[in-house]
């Protein structure tokens, strides 16, 4: 019921009608004209576009026609995508190898990418969300062992969160009282 309909053919039959058969300009037309409009929806990964290529055409040779053609005008740019990823807030080191190998960017794209990096926008990133979310790991049961997990998940390494968690909790012990926080809660 939610799946694709098949067209009736005008005899009320099920049988789907042939389409025209496309000569090959019109074919790498189509190709690239959906090539262009998977690009416009959000930055893909050679790779990427290639599989989604592969499942409009079986030809490899058009498909490989498309793809030079996309790059070469600068739709596609791998080390664009690989920037746009590290540049992503929230989201450490890990995370962004990650995303980028699961996205098919080379493996030395990726190292240059994170070489780029600055080593101490981890530690500050890691601040900033501890600072925004605290308030929720603190009314669970073992606050620093959420915010451990949650900053895991993002993808920040052990040693740029373990000295984070220590210096927030030491600062939140020395009795300085949020910004925002009143002054008799007790």
């Amino acid at each position: 019921m939610y799946g694709r309909r098949s067209r009736a053919a005008p005899d009320g039959n099920q049988t789907p009608k042939p389409r025209p058969a496309r000569t090959p300009a019109e074919e790498r037309d189509a190709l690239l004209a959906y090539a262009f409009r998977a690009l416009g929806q959000r930055a893909l990964s050679a790779q990427e576009l290639r599989g989604r290529l592969e499942k409009r055409s079986e030809d490899a040779a058009l498909i490989d026609e498309v793809l030079a053609r996309v790059q070469e005008l600068g739709y596609q740019n791998d080390s664009q995508v690989a920037r746009v990823e590290n540049a992503r807030r929230g989201v450490g080191v890990m995370r962004v190898r990650q995303t980028l190998k699961r996205r098919g960017v080379a493996d030395e794209l990726i190292q240059d990418t994170l070489e780029a990096r600055d080593p101490g926008s981890d530690a500050e990133a890691v601040a900033e969300l501890l600072a925004r979310r605290w308030p929720s790991f603190a009314r669970k049961r073992d606050p620093q062992a959420s915010a451990f997990a949650f900053l895991a998940r993002r993808g920040y390494p052990g040693s740029v969160i373990w000295p984070a968690i220590r210096a927030f909790v030491a600062e939140q012990d020395t009795g300085d009282l949020l910004p925002d926080a009143p002054e008799d809660w007790e």
